[in-house]
């Protein structure tokens, strides 16, 4: 029998029945919905609503229901739809009819509110750690590699020299954003549906600010139908999702790319590479390459969420049911990215060689020399010309920047002088960007610092703080 059998004359089609179901994803979130149901049950004792031995009896029951699920022994049954009903048949099997008491106050469309800001405020703490061992890990990189110098790319062209340390810690700013999204979103989660009833509230005098404080929720929700059709939070969630995935698809390019012959900067470790089943040379960067091509998978879930919203009328619609597995398949995924870009990038071998080689070719020095020309007193744009003609020179004759005499550099502009040559010297070069932000090795030095004090400071925050 289902919970609205009487209505009808005849059963569900069977086919119908099992499309309708959705145990088979939503039994995740049995120990949510039960924490719900403990709150609300002491509730409605504390509000007389139900007598108190009737409460106690009702916790007692979930209680021990909660303990089948985490030893993995709880039986879920398609024909009871979804995990309300399974986890209110359980009880009924167990208690009897008292068991139809802890749905009072309720509708199953404020309770799977609930439970699914439950699981995104769990999720988000989940992912919080997850960026904070990325961070980590990218820190320990940086601090072992504060003096490597490598070229800086624009258009994935060699532009200037940058450290190392630099490069890796502008992914660490990219995860502090992430952190920063992701308590944002848990502030708008973090408010109880619960009371709000199938879209109307309940006649009954319920304590909302009870249940939503014994849930850890910061407030309850202000409109009822709100309440049941606002999926905004689970949006939020797999927006924040998504760039994180944008920012680790653009490191595992980084890496995929340097990990190429063509570049040799980085060899992948061991752990997190593959071979091929033909050619016996290979390593591929197959770690990488999967962080990349799961991006779009979250994307999709995002995507696929935002288009189940568009345009549902109030309140709730049985096309919410479709919320549940885009966000949960965002969560694994990007939960699993982070663990290992995390081991990708705390296990990479760097070829600081490689790297100080690759700064020597593609005239990365070109603009210290224009600044130089602007201190004997060109315009800036007077001095690019003329360093462009050098370019040009450099490229018609095979030499460098650094193999053209003094000589030749005057009949280009008479404003260089014998000290021309210290404008390119690549670790001056690099030491000269002493800006706020630059790459100068006391800039990187502070940077470093800071990240650590920052990364300490967020382990001993609580999960889904400010």
């Amino acid at each position: 029998m289902k919970p609205w059998s009487s209505r009808f004359e005849r059963p569900i089609d069977e086919l119908a029945g099992a499309f309708n179901a959705s145990i088979s994803f939503d039994r995740r979130l049995a120990e949510e919905d039960i924490a719900g149901s403990i709150a609300h049950a002491r509730m409605l004792g504390a509000q007389g609503i139900v007598a108190a031995a009737e409460s106690e009896q009702l916790i007692a029951g979930l209680e021990a229901l909660r303990d089948e699920v985490r030893a993995g022994v709880f039986a879920f049954r398609v024909d009871r739809e979804d995990i309300h009903m399974n986890i209110e048949a359980a009880l009924a099997e167990r208690l009897g009819p008292v068991a139809g008491k802890l749905h009072t106050g309720r509708s199953r469309n404020d309770q799977v509110a609930l439970d699914l800001r439950l699981f995104v405020r769990a999720a988000i703490g989940e992912l919080r750690r997850g960026l904070l061992g990325f961070a980590r890990a990218l820190i320990d990189q940086a601090q072992r590699h504060r003096h490597t110098v490598l070229p800086g790319y624009t258009h994935l062209q060699r532009a200037q020299p940058v450290s190392l340390a630099h490069h890796l810690l502008a992914y660490v700013e990219m995860a502090r954003r992430d952190l920063g999204r992701l308590a944002d979103a848990d502030r708008r989660t973090a408010v109880s549906p619960l009371g709000a009833g199938a879209l109307a509230g309940t006649t009954f005098p319920l304590d909302r600010a009870a249940v939503a404080r014994e849930l850890g929720f910061a407030a309850i929700s202000r409109n009822s139908l709100d309440a049941v059709a606002d999926r905004d939070f689970a949006v939020e969630f797999l927006a924040a999702a998504s760039l994180i995935m944008a920012h680790l698809s653009r490191l595992a390019e980084e890496l995929v790319l340097w990990s190429s012959q063509e570049f040799g900067f980085v060899t992948l470790d061991d752990a997190y590479a593959t071979g091929s089943s033909i050619m016996p040379q290979k390593k591929n960067p197959d770690s990488a390459e999967l962080v990349r091509g799961k991006t779009g998978r979250v994307y999709g879930d995002l995507l696929g969420l935002l288009t189940t919203l568009k345009g549902l009328p109030l309140a709730y619609n049985k096309d919410l049911q479709e919320d549940k597995e885009p966000l949960f398949d965002a969560f694994d995924t990007v939960h699993d990215c982070l663990r290992v870009m995390a081991g990708v990038v705390g296990t990479l071998h760097v070829h600081d060689d490689r790297m100080r080689s690759a700064t020597r070719r593609g005239y990365l020095t070109a603009t210290d020399l224009a600044d130089y020309l602007v201190t004997r007193g060109l315009p800036f744009r007077e001095a690019h010309g003329v360093v462009a003609q050098l370019v040009r020179l450099c490229e018609t004759t095979g030499r460098t920047l650094e193999d053209l005499p003094l000589e030749e550099l005057r009949r280009v502009s008479p404003a260089f002088d014998a000290d021309a040559v210290t404008a390119l010297d690549i670790d001056r070069a690099v030491a000269r960007r002493t800006v706020a932000g630059g790459t100068a090795p006391e800039r990187v030095a502070e940077a470093l610092e800071e990240a650590q004090d920052w990364l300490a400071e967020e382990a001993r925050t609580p999960d889904g703080a400010a």
